[in-house]
């Protein structure tokens, strides 16, 4: 039945079937993922939207505004969702996927600026809010065959999975405004570490839809 299914409500191949039977995730076989309303095209094999991610979007949408910054931009799902639900002005910063951003931006017909950046490298004004959702995974970590297919540069983030939480929260304070606010979507056993690290911050943490914590949010101290 699935696979009858699969073949006719999702126009797949035998051809995709096998791609599946080996591991490979559905929503590269069958080219893109939903997200908040803003279809993600997936052809440049960027880093798979998760729900998670669209959980903690949704609910700060409605607070989002002026000028944001999506780092670690990746497929751009972040961003284009703001840009599909408010009128703020998004800037997307990736050091990999920016072609992949342009690609989206245009199929959803939405407009934005796509940066180069090494986090903050290519970065040049200060934004009211900054959302981020870098790679997260401790290198140790062994992974679902499924999580194979993607790219590694998007997922891992050093020994203890907190290289890049470490020098984003090091430098987001230069680049926001004096109410700008931060997102960051991190593992749910960061958290302790993570609170270390936001001494300079006034900050909160919030649960995902699976009661893990999963997102921040945090303003610098004046």
């Amino acid at each position: 039945m699935e696979r009858e299914w699969l073949l006719k409500e999702k126009g797949l191949s035998e051809q995709d079937l096998k791609r599946l039977e080996e591991g490979e995730p559905i929503d590269y076989i069958i080219g893109f993922y939903c997200f908040l309303g803003c279809k993600i095209d997936l052809s440049l094999k960027p880093l798979i939207p998760r729900s998670e991610t669209e959980y903690w979007v949704e609910k700060i949408i409605p607070e989002i505004k002026g000028d944001c910054l999506d780092l670690f931009s990746g497929s751009g799902c972040v961003g284009l969702a703001l840009l599909r639900h408010t009128k703020a002005k998004v800037d997307f910063a990736d050091k990999y996927c920016l072609e992949q951003i342009k690609i989206n931006l245009k199929i959803n017909r939405l407009k934005g600026r796509v940066i180069f950046s090494d986090i903050f490298s290519g970065i040049d004004k200060r934004y009211d809010f900054i959302l981020a959702n870098p790679p997260y995974i401790p290198t140790w970590r062994r992974l679902a065959k499924s999580l194979s297919f993607e790219p590694g540069r998007s997922l891992y983030g050093g020994q203890d999975g907190l290289f890049y939480i470490r020098k984003f929260l090091e430098q987001a304070s230069l680049y926001l405004k004096s109410s700008g606010v931060i997102y960051l979507e991190f593992d749910s056993g960061q958290k302790k570490e993570i609170e270390r690290l936001l001494t300079n911050y006034h900050y909160q943490f919030f649960k995902d839809q699976y009661n893990r914590w999963r997102y921040l949010k945090a303003q610098k101290k004046n």
